[in-house]
């Protein structure tokens, strides 16, 4: 999670940190394939050079971007946790827990989908 530090130090908020560093730390646990990057000026999560996750942060929620096909294929569950999604991200508020369930599934989602992408977005 090195190569997310300097990030993490900018964020004002203590409790958005920290919910940043939880969300970071478990994925690194649960997908320890996945590379951490620092591109856009936003933390993301890479497989054999593919996007897979990004993440930035908001003064509401910390926005979660699996790309548009995650967004499409998971819309309807987005919606039934309680979350809104644009077409290009998912808002997890700040006052609520962070649904690990979900972000599992559009993460292993997008390292299935894109097994074999040669691309770092889909085409």
């Amino acid at each position: 999670m090195d190569v997310f530090a300097d990030y993490l130090s900018q964020m004002d908020n203590p409790q958005h940190r920290a919910r940043m560093e939880d969300v970071f730390s478990w994925i690194t646990k649960k997908f320890p394939n996945l590379k951490p990057e620092f591109k856009w000026n936003q933390p993301m999560y890479t497989d054999h050079g593919t996007f897979i996750i990004a993440f930035s942060t908001a003064k509401q929620h910390m926005a979660v971007s699996p790309e548009k096909a995650g967004i499409d294929h998971f819309s309807d569950e987005i919606v039934r946790a309680g979350y809104d999604h644009s077409k290009m991200l998912v808002r997890f508020p700040w006052d609520r827990p962070v649904d690990f369930s979900l972000l599992e599934k559009m993460i292993t989602y997008n390292i299935a989908d894109k097994a074999d992408c040669s691309t770092f977005w889909r085409k």
